[in-house]
């Protein structure tokens, strides 16, 4: 069956202006760094995706090494948005990034010009597209100059590759310098994409400061801090958890028994709330103003549909506020 999107999107979803540009991102988007790759089940990510769109999630974020394998994630995605969305292109924020290793030598990760050009291109033919809205530079490379790096996403706009550019990852300093340099060479940066949660909380020493100043937007990656968040380790490790396995970005280690009680003292508050731990976690990244969107994964529709709950309730009272803040620094 062809798919037709709910005529009502647009009325279930906050959205928010980033920054000071003229875009408006949905308070929560969609990213496929897991769970959208070649290993996993087309049906499945097909689903999600529809669901998103059918809440007003408009932004749907990627990279040139998502996957596994590195690129399949936006070649699944190419695919449905051949299948399902192509009448809706326009309603649609697509972001890719580039960055980390994509292929062998010297011009196959990091932040040359030569890199980040050769990557959009191969990025925008997996994905059917002329253009994408926003791309990235994924990390800083220590080695390449940042003038190359940001005249490099300059040019892409100009080519007409990308309407709009943004960094992640970018310590306060770095990004600073990177925004000066953007504002003068006329393709204002849009979005910084950090690593922002309860649990991980380096944004708050200096780089929102820097992103409101500057009317950046801001759409942290990570906010459940790889399921930490969630109530899913309440009872300890479950085999089938990112931290049971070998490899990934959340380790068993980092999940020790202080962790859990700090899970288990924010889940009752999330309770007291009428919330999930997940949904809560959500409000509370999303009760900045500098924070434009929140960026979330999903491996079925039900957990998509919980983390959109929190929409529902985002406000947060002084004393919560002070509760949070005594569990974390406990």
């Amino acid at each position: 069956m062809s798919y037709e999107a709910n005529p009502t999107r647009y009325e279930q979803m906050t959205y928010r202006r980033c920054g000071k540009s003229g875009i408006k991102l949905p308070a929560i988007s969609l990213g496929l760094w897991h769970n959208f790759g070649g290993v996993d089940v087309f049906e499945n990510y097909r689903a999600i995706l529809r669901t998103a769109f059918d809440n007003g999630i408009t932004h749907f974020d990627l990279a040139n090494n998502y996957g596994p394998p590195p690129g399949s994630a936006e070649e699944n995605f190419g695919l449905i948005l051949k299948k399902d969305f192509t009448q809706y292109r326009d309603e649609l924020i697509i972001s890719s990034k580039a960055g980390y290793l994509m292929w062998p030598g010297p011009y196959g990760e990091w932040g040359s010009k030569k890199y980040l050009v050769a990557s959009l291109d191969q990025s925008l033919k997996r994905m059917g597209l002329d253009y994408v809205d926003i791309f990235y530079h994924h990390r800083p490379d220590p080695d390449t100059p940042l003038e190359e790096t940001m005249s490099a996403l300059d040019l892409i706009v100009r080519q007409g590759k990308a309407l709009y550019v943004g960094i992640s990852n970018y310590q306060a300093e770095d990004a600073a310098k990177a925004i000066a340099i953007l504002k003068q060479l006329g393709t204002p940066c849009l979005i910084h994409q950090p690593k922002y949660s309860m649990f991980e909380r380096w944004v708050e020493g200096g780089l929102l400061d820097v992103l409101g100043e500057n009317g950046v937007g801001c759409i942290p990656f990570s906010p459940l801090a790889q399921g930490l968040l969630t109530d899913k380790y309440l009872k300890g490790i479950p085999v089938d958890s990112r931290a049971a396995k070998t490899h990934g970005h959340l380790q068993e280690n980092q999940v020790s028994e202080s962790v859990i009680a700090k899970i288990h003292q924010l889940n009752d508050l999330a309770l007291e709330r009428s919330q999930t731990l997940a949904q809560m976690a959500l409000s509370w990244l999303l009760k900045d103003y500098r924070v434009t969107s929140v960026l979330i994964g999903a491996s079925r529709v039900s957990q998509l549909e919980d983390s959109l709950r929190c929409l529902h309730n985002l406000d947060f009272t002084h004393n919560e506020l002070q509760k949070i803040e005594s569990i974390l620094n406990g």
